[in-house]
């Protein structure tokens, strides 16, 4: 984030929200992010709890510090940023439209602590937990972090006896679950537009990606030139809806496209990938001994689990845990499952995609001197879009020309500019050997697979013959 300065960065020095009478009781944070943040006594009830200190264990981007050493800040600090920019964001439309939106108290207050509690449900690992490990050790679960965030959000009021009205924890647990596929349906919302702060399910602009893309970019010391500010100065409400000025059309895609790059070059990184794979094959193979899933049943045990379960298992001297050490030993000595290679899916065969298995490349094994069974091999599919899947995000944002107008539209495809791309969506194949011996005929089985399956097997990242010679 080298291209910001922390003035740049930071709103606190140009919209100061908090009367110096409330800072009084406030307490204030400096944030390497956003400048000073002021935490009022309500929000400090929630995270002087036992239940959001977790997150200070529970690192944002898994197990990427790994790879890039500088991403080891945790939800703690992402959940304090978007505390913040909600915060931010839901003044700024009291002060140019408040008396025509109706934002009141309630509404201020719903908008922060959904804010500040939107991530609380995650488990260790980041999305690894959610995604990779629990669909291995509970099939046909239906599980998701965002409804164990509500779930511990009743958990924590419960337990710690914090006195706010029931009217207010229903529409912060509503304003959490806005993206998520339990979201309540719009029309049965009011004021629908300040669902749209902290988790949008409209079109993906929301502060909760405005604080990750600046913060991870920063961690990893990439450079980012997506200016959120922008945008949440001239924002704009028009019929329940969060518009931006059509002029700040390419901000808005430098959105996405910074989160798909994010994606790409950190989140799935393919040595962060082949880490991500041995942590989970570590934590299914400990699971029946620590019974670490069944964690997720209720609240008052899933806040005991955190990022720190890798240290349980590696400094255990149980025998039923060997394997899961043995592995986790492997990664601290960089022993890694091997990167064989990788293709990206054709354009027009992504929306047919079937995700590859191990037993897929097995099967395509012609011919070797060693036969391969599932079990060495390891196989990554991943999808990255610009948050629509297939289409243009740009074109499920609505825009408004200047302020003296009320007309709010969409811009079509062709008419924002030929030199964005035409395609919004990756499908990523990588192939994994967990024994490094077995990289030349895992790769060559891998060429055969996408060979028998598009009728070509050129890939951009050809295995080195070291290491497929590699004993």
């Amino acid at each position: 984030m080298g291209a910001f300065s922390n003035e740049e960065l930071t709103f606190s020095s140009n919209f100061n929200f908090t009367s110096p009478q409330d800072l009084r009781f406030s307490k204030q944070i400096h944030d390497n992010v956003h400048g000073n943040i002021y935490i009022d006594p309500l929000y400090l009830k929630f995270i002087d709890t036992e239940q959001f200190q977790r997150l200070r264990e529970l690192k944002q981007l898994g197990v990427a510090h790994m790879v890039y050493p500088g991403a080891v800040h945790s939800r703690f600090e992402h959940s304090l940023g978007v505390y913040w920019l909600a915060n931010e964001a839901v003044h700024k439309l009291k002060t140019h439209q408040g008396m025509e939106l109706g934002i009141d108290h309630f509404d201020i207050q719903t908008v922060k602590l959904a804010g500040l509690l939107h991530d609380i449900g995650h488990g260790p690992f980041s999305h690894l937990f959610e995604r990779e490990f629990l669909p291995q050790v509970c099939t046909g679960l239906d599980w998701s972090h965002e409804q164990m965030s509500v779930d511990m959000i009743d958990h924590i009021v419960d337990e710690h006896h914090i006195d706010i009205g029931s009217g207010t924890i229903k529409k912060v647990k509503e304003m959490i679950l806005a993206s998520s596929k339990l979201a309540l349906t719009k029309s049965s919302r009011e004021k629908q537009f300040l669902y749209d702060i902290v988790a949008n399910g409209r079109n993906g602009i929301d502060v909760d990606k405005f604080d990750y893309i600046v913060r991870d970019t920063r961690a990893c010391a990439l450079g980012c030139n997506f200016q959120f500010h922008r945008l949440m100065e001239t924002m704009r409400v028009l019929g329940d809806e969060i518009c931006y000025r059509a002029k700040d059309y390419l901000t808005i895609h430098k959105l996405f496209a910074t989160r798909a790059d994010l994606h790409r070059t950190v989140y799935t990184h393919a040595k962060v990938k082949a880490i991500e794979l041995m942590v989970v094959d570590a934590l299914v193979k400990a699971n029946d001994y620590l019974h670490i899933a069944s964690h997720i049943e209720h609240p008052s045990q899933y806040w005991k689990i955190d990022d720190t379960i890798l240290k349980t298992i590696e400094t255990a001297p149980d025998p039923e845990l060997k394997e899961s050490r043995d592995l986790i030993l492997r990664v601290r000595r960089r022993d890694l499952y091997q990167f064989c290679n990788e293709y990206v899916v054709p354009r027009d065969k992504i929306e047919y995609f079937k995700d590859v298995t191990a037993q897929d490349i097995v099967c395509s094994q012609k011919s070797s001197s060693e036969r391969l069974s599932e079990e060495d091999v390891a196989v990554s599919n991943v999808m990255i879009d610009l948050t629509q899947g297939r289409h243009n995000p740009l074109e499920s944002i609505h825009f408004f020309k200047d302020y003296e107008s009320d007309e709010k539209f969409s811009i079509p495809e062709d008419r924002i500019s030929h030199l964005l791309p035409s395609s919004y969506q990756d499908m990523i194949v990588r192939v994994y050997s967990k024994k490094p011996h077995l990289v030349e005929p895992i790769s060559d089985a891998f060429e055969n697979f996408q060979l028998k399956t598009y009728g070509i097997k050129a890939q951009v990242h050809a295995t080195p013959e070291k290491k497929k010679r590699r004993i």
